[in-house]
């Protein structure tokens, strides 16, 4: 399999053009220069920036205020019409690193719509290469540059952890047995259970009482689900298990999040394998996956338990099994994988990978070694100004370590963003999928061809992007609610199909395709 060749690096960045612009000053009788070489170049390529191509004149007050303007404009200037907007941008900082791109206003529009108006980025056969993007081999030389199949998956992955979230948030209240509504975009797969995780704390009585939703001990945290299209799994060579977490949402779950003393990490349905009695991981994750709640079985039971009876239904068949999370979620990914690995899927020669997004530390560097060496392959796709998968941190707390390969990204180089987005969107899921989606390689500008819709993301993070698309979601009437991560729920004409889950009593899920 071949990888995509490494686009042109590229620094067209203002404080490069600006210390040229000066340089011009100085040297404005000189004659040219390497660097005048340079300025035509850079004047050609960027002829439509209105004055920004104008010609040096040798007297220097003239020079001294072409630099003035230049300086004052952006990199790349948008339609005129939309200029407007720029006395409104408020405290934005205008030197910063990414410009916004000249966007044509039907283009603009089109990045605004809820979905693209010609569906998503067509997905390529992966059918001989599937192992390599799945982790076989550690995703050497697919992460930088990123590999074009390798995005279209981590896209697509990052889906199936939107619709967790969705599906928490029709139904917070969700109970096993009771019904829930999940919004799967890929109409290629079926729901086939939920998932639920327990806290091992509670909260007093009196505020118990007082509070009746933050003291819900057991909630709705993903579900598994098959790939059960011929097409499909033609398409991607195998037929696909999928496993999707969401992150923290409840009262509970964050006091189990700041529990970061290490415990022993044993799993009784596991195969023996290296360092398994050092491995450690960090006590609140540990307790979410491991404790039943009073009407259901723990996590652990639960995922391994239907894995085990997806694997006896397909047996014959080229089966993969990825896990997938962000957050919280991220970290149970790690250690369904681990114990997946180590039993029933190990057993059954069926790969496992983990991609996970935002995700923290989980364990030791004991715990790293034996997911690896177990043979689950773990991607783990972080944002360089998200502080989560930064904790818990080495010190004070000796021993944590990260599990796997990372795909770094920058929610800096995103030309939507404002450059000083604060943390929660650092770390939102669709802030994710939106760097992943733009994303070609450490050293290249943002994907100028991306197609996902940033709707979502002006939605949700409306004070972390650009006033420029806000002002524009507000000419085009977009009500900006902050809606929620349900995503496609809300798309008007959703298909509902109730499914019924084997092994979870009378469970129904609701899949909204």
């Amino acid at each position: 399999m071949s990888t995509a060749p490494s686009p042109p690096s590229l620094s067209l960045h203002r404080p490069a053009v600006t210390a040229a612009a000066s340089a011009r000053v100085a040297t404005a009788a000189a004659p040219p220069s390497n660097n005048a070489a340079h300025l035509a170049s850079l004047d050609k390529l960027f002829r439509n920036r209105g004055g920004g191509a104008a010609a040096v004149e040798s007297a220097a007050p003239a020079v001294v205020a072409a630099t003035q303007q230049r300086r004052q404009q952006p990199l790349l200037r948008l339609p005129s019409f939309l200029t407007r907007t720029g006395a409104a941008r408020g405290g934005e900082d205008s030197s910063s690193a990414v410009a916004a791109p000249a966007l044509s206003p039907r283009r603009l529009e089109r990045l605004l719509q809820p979905a693209a108006p010609d569906g998503p980025s067509p997905r390529g056969n992966i059918a001989a290469a599937w192992r390599r993007l799945h982790g076989e081999e550690g995703w050497r030389g697919l992460l930088d540059p990123l590999h074009p199949d390798l995005r279209r998956e981590i896209v697509r992955y990052g889906e199936f952890v939107d619709a967790a979230y969705g599906a928490f948030l029709s139904r917070p209240d969700a109970e096993p047995g009771r019904r829930a509504r999940v919004p799967l975009q890929d109409a290629a797969y079926r729901i086939t259970a939920p998932l639920f995780a327990t806290s091992s704390v509670g909260l007093p009585t009196w505020l118990a009482a007082a509070a009746p939703c933050a003291a819900q001990r057991t909630s709705l945290v993903g579900y598994v689900a098959v790939c059960d299209s011929p097409a499909e799994i033609r398409r991607m060579g195998r037929r696909d298990i999928v496993i999707a977490l969401r992150g923290t949402c409840t009262v509970l779950e964050w006091a189990e999040n700041v529990r970061a003393g290490l415990v022993p990490a044993t799993h009784h349905d596991s195969t023996a394998a290296p360092d398994t009695s050092n491995a450690k991981v960090e006590c609140g994750f540990w307790n979410l996956y491991k404790t039943a709640g009073e009407r259901s079985p723990s996590l652990s039971e639960m995922v391994v338990s239907e894995v085990r009876r997806l694997l006896e239904k397909y047996e014959g068949e080229e089966v993969s099994i990825t896990v997938t999370g962000h957050s919280l979620g991220a970290a149970l990914a790690v250690l369904i994988a681990d114990e997946l690995a180590g039993g029933v899927a190990g057993r059954a020669r069926a790969p496992v990978a983990v991609f996970s997004f935002g995700g923290p530390r989980v364990g030791n560097r004991a715990f790293a070694a034996r997911v690896e060496a177990r043979g689950a392959r773990v991607l783990r796709v972080v944002n360089a100004h998200d502080v989560v998968p930064r904790f818990p941190p080495g010190l004070p707390l000796p021993g944590y370590a990260d599990v796997g390969r990372e795909l770094r990204l920058d929610s800096r180089a995103s030309p939507y963003l404002r450059p000083d987005a604060d943390a929660a969107c650092c770390h939102d899921l669709e802030a994710y999928i939106h760097l992943v989606d733009g994303f070609l390689g450490s050293h290249c500008p943002f994907r100028d061809n991306a197609k996902r819709s940033i709707l979502r993301l002006v939605k949700n993070q409306g004070g972390n992007v650009k006033q420029l698309y806000m002002s524009k979601a507000k000419d085009m009437r977009i009500q900006l609610d902050g809606g929620g991560g349900g995503g496609a729920a809300d798309m008007a004409g959703s298909m509902l199909g109730c499914v019924d889950m084997p092994g979870a009593a009378s469970t129904v899920v609701e899949c909204v395709h």
